[in-house]
């Protein structure tokens, strides 16, 4: 491509440094050259930081998802003999609902296109949860994900270096220059993927609090209602649910240990959280579908959730009946007293699981599959002293120390009973959904 006279990098930067907003050819040129490396890094990283610091409109963040969409190819599954919805998490400590939900949404008649990432800091990655099966393989083409998602209804995969490469580019870039934060670029990188995917009803879990990226509720409805008009905008049935993050998801934090958490979630147990949050998104993307005559909760109770599940691992390579993979070392944390758990910090969770090995620090990094951490109680139960309260798993016992300096003043045992249900027990789910954001 030629290069367009009418703009330069620095021309861009400065016009959003002196808080203008950028006009729809500012963008798609910016977008474009930085794609074909036009323009350097140093420079698309001095954009990436007026942007955080300057904000964009809602035109100029839709226009350039448009421009990140255009980078690269469109799905298409209008072939597909039923519908197509999809969900996506921005990130939390044991959040592994992907797992049980888009089995579970395929057993009720939709088909479930998941394209997945890798975990990175704090935050767990569903494709490196799904490595940890033996078998089980990430990389899809095109043709055997259609194949799969009309034979089995379900797949969860890597997304392919067409889809959006400008926010992949992008996003390595904002990862080392500290704009991860920036809420138009949060939202843009997610939706440019999303749209490009090409699902017809899209559900959006925004994490708030302690264990998520967005640590108020103002900044997660602000990226909830950004996210949501950017796929209304561009057609997709959108709906955001805004749910609590400041105690860590289920019993557990880790890649073998949360698939072990979803399988029994999918056998009709695990823990109420997991469940409960698993059923309110398949409701919603049902609902998006036009599926809503579907009670989600039936698919669990009879089996067929679990069904699709062992379909998706075998069609990706899986053996859905291997054994898990277990670290070879343990340590036990112990209550110090006896009373209520009345908290649990999912950062300090999230970070100890990763210190353990059970994220990495750079993307190339490898991961433990059997690191991680569990919880013995959550936030309302009753512990008594010496009774473990939490179980570290590494296969190198050196990493324990670094673990437990980030488990220092995670958790406050009072001796005050505290009910489910109460504004001081977090973890319960009348607290977890915080609001819902879209049609």
């Amino acid at each position: 491509m030629t290069p367009d006279p009418r703009h330069d990098a620095v021309e861009v930067i400065s016009a959003k440094r002196d808080r203008h907003e950028l006009t729809d050819s500012q963008i798609d040129w910016v977008v474009d050259a930085y794609t074909r490396g036009e323009v350097a890094d140093e420079q698309m990283s001095a954009l990436a930081m007026a942007i955080l610091l300057n904000g964009m409109g809602r035109r100029e963040v839709a226009r350039w998802t448009t421009a990140m969409i255009a980078s690269g190819e469109r799905m298409d599954f209008s072939s597909l003999s039923r519908p197509t919805a999809d969900k996506h998490s921005t990130g939390g400590v044991g959040d592994k609902i992907t797992l049980p939900l888009a089995p579970l949404v395929a057993a009720c008649g939709v088909a479930v296109p998941q394209l997945s990432g890798r975990g990175l800091g704090h935050t767990g990655g569903t494709l490196d949860k799904l490595e940890s099966i033996r078998g089980w393989r990430a990389a899809l083409s095109n043709d055997e994900m259609l194949a799969q998602l009309e034979s089995v209804g379900a797949v969860i995969c890597a997304a392919g270096d067409g889809l959006a490469p400008a926010d992949k580019k992008l996003y390595a870039l904002r990862d080392v220059t500290a704009t991860v934060p920036a809420i138009p670029l949060i939202a843009s990188s997610i939706m440019s993927k999303k749209i490009a995917e090409g699902t017809g009803a899209l559900v959006l879990d925004v994490k708030v609090g302690t264990g998520a990226f967005m640590r108020t509720v103002e900044e997660a409805r602000e990226l909830a209602t950004t996210m949501v008009g950017l796929g209304l905008d561009a057609g997709v049935h959108t709906v955001a649910l805004l749910t609590d993050m400041s105690t860590p998801l289920g019993l557990t934090a880790g890649n073998a240990l949360e698939v072990r958490e979803s399988v029994e979630v999918l056998a009709g147990g695990g823990p109420d959280d997991v469940v409960e949050l698993t059923l309110a998104l398949a409701r919603e993307m049902l609902a998006g579908a036009g599926h809503d005559d579907v009670d989600p909760a039936d698919r669990l109770a009879d089996g067929s959730a679990m069904d699709v599940w062992r379909a998706m691992i075998s069609a990706q390579g899986g053996d859905p009946d291997a054994s898990l993979p277990t670290s070879r070392e343990t340590q036990v944390v112990t209550a110090p007293a006896s009373g209520t758990l009345a908290r649990l910090d999912a950062m300090a969770v999230g970070m100890a699981a990763w210190r353990l090995g059970a994220g990495r620090a750079r993307k190339e990094d490898a991961v433990q599959a059997g690191a991680g951490v569990v919880w013995h109680a959550r936030p309302g139960d009753p512990v008594s002293e010496g009774q473990p309260l939490l179980t570290l798993h590494t296969d190198e016992p050196e990493r324990f120390a670094r673990a437990m300096e980030s488990l220092e003043g995670s958790f406050e045992i009072q001796q005050s009973e505290i009910r489910r249900g109460d504004s001081t027990s977090p973890s319960s789910f009348s607290a977890l959904v915080i609001d819902r954001i879209g049609a």
